[in-house]
């Protein structure tokens, strides 16, 4: 599994939170048993190959990290989303944006340009082109913003 494949999981995962916020650590302790895992292989590809423990502790660690700084990450959102309300964002590139300035902010090992691609190239899969455009506008400016 890639590094990439293991972003998705996160996203997918943070996505799920957004609903399920409670049963977070349940539902991660269920994706990753082997034969829930492998029969959600017919509805998306990423499901091909069960993470390593490795890939394991990175996608649950982006997946902590994100809700334990969901307020501060929703705040950079609300903030750089100029003449947009944090509630009218799909909760998908919520969860996309969360992953990426979570990254951005607190893996060392992941330079800003990547986690902007990789949080493009996943709104590309999973939205419009004009969700996409605002996913890379808005990751850029904060990433503009947070360096000054």
């Amino acid at each position: 599994m890639t590094r990439t494949n293991a972003r998705e999981l996160a996203v997918q995962l943070t996505f799920m939170n957004e609903f399920q916020r409670e049963a977070a650590q349940q539902l991660q302790q269920q994706l990753f048993q082997p034969p829930y895992y492998h029969t959600l292989q017919q509805e998306l590809n990423l499901f091909h190959e069960l993470p390593n423990k490795k890939q394991k502790d990175y996608i649950c660690a982006l997946v902590a990290g994100v809700e334990d700084r969901r307020g501060e990450l929703d705040g950079y959102i609300s903030q750089y989303s100029i003449g947009w309300r944090i509630e009218r964002i799909s909760c998908l590139c919520k969860a996309v944006m969360r992953v990426a300035m979570y990254e951005i902010l607190y893996v060392d090992d992941v330079p800003d340009s990547v986690a902007i691609h990789e949080a493009v190239e996943l709104a590309r899969r999973y939205e419009d082109e004009d969700a996409v455009a605002f996913v890379n506008g808005l990751l850029g400016s904060f990433v503009r913003g947070v360096q000054r």
